[in-house]
C-alpha cells in the first residue's frame, strides 16, 4: 500500500495528473457478496446461488457491480489522506464503468488519478478517477470518476 498525505486541502490545487496508490489487496468473499445482497435486496442468482452459478456465464457467483463500486469508499482512505480540513464529503460520481465482473473469492485493490481540482465555496473539490483492479486480471473491474469536497 502506498498512502499519499496532503497536508491541507488547498495543496490539492495543481495536482491534476497525480497518481495515488495502490491500496492493499482485499478479498471479495461470498460472505461479503451475500451481505451486500441482504443490504440491497438484490438476491439475483448470479450473485448468491453458488450451485446455479456454476453453470452460469462466469462459472461462479460474481459481486454486484454496485458492490464493486462501493469498494472505492473502503480502498481510497487507504491511499489518500487530506489533513487540515473540517469535513470531507462524497459529492457524487461522474462516469462509471463496470469493465469486468469480480468473481467470488477474487482479490481487488484500488488506485487513483486526480483529474480536476477546483475551489468551491468553503473549500475544494476533486475529481479522482478510481480504478479497481482484480488480482491476476488484465482488465480492471471498475473505473469511476469520484467527486469529493473538502471543507476547510
Amino acid at each position: 500500500m502506498v498512502k499519499t498525505i496532503i497536508e491541507q486541502a488547498s495543496d490539492l490545487l495543481g495536482k491534476e495528473g497525480m497518481k495515488i496508490g495502490p491500496s492493499d489487496w482485499m478479498d471479495v468473499s461470498q460472505k461479503r457478496i451475500d451481505t451486500f445482497a441482504d443490504a440491497t435486496g438484490d438476491h439475483q442468482w448470479i450473485h448468491v446461488d453458488e450451485e446455479k452459478a456454476k453453470s452460469g456465464p462466469f462459472g461462479t457467483t460474481i459481486a454486484h457491480g454496485y458492490l464493486t463500486l462501493s469498494l472505492a469508499a473502503k480502498l481510497m482512505p487507504e491511499i489518500l489522506e487530506i489533513k487540515g480540513m473540517k469535513m470531507g464529503i462524497n459529492y457524487g460520481t461522474d462516469k462509471v464503468r463496470f469493465i469486468q465482473p469480480v468473481a467470488s473469492g477474487s482479490r481487488v485493490r484500488g488506485h487513483g488519478e486526480f483529474l480536476e481540482i477546483t475551489e468551491v465555496p468553503g473549500g475544494y473539490q476533486s475529481k479522482l478517477r478510481v480504478t479497481i483492479e482484480i488480482y491476476g486480471q488484465e482488465k480492471p473491474a471498475c473505473v469511476v470518476d469520484t467527486i469529493s469536497r473538502y471543507y476547510v
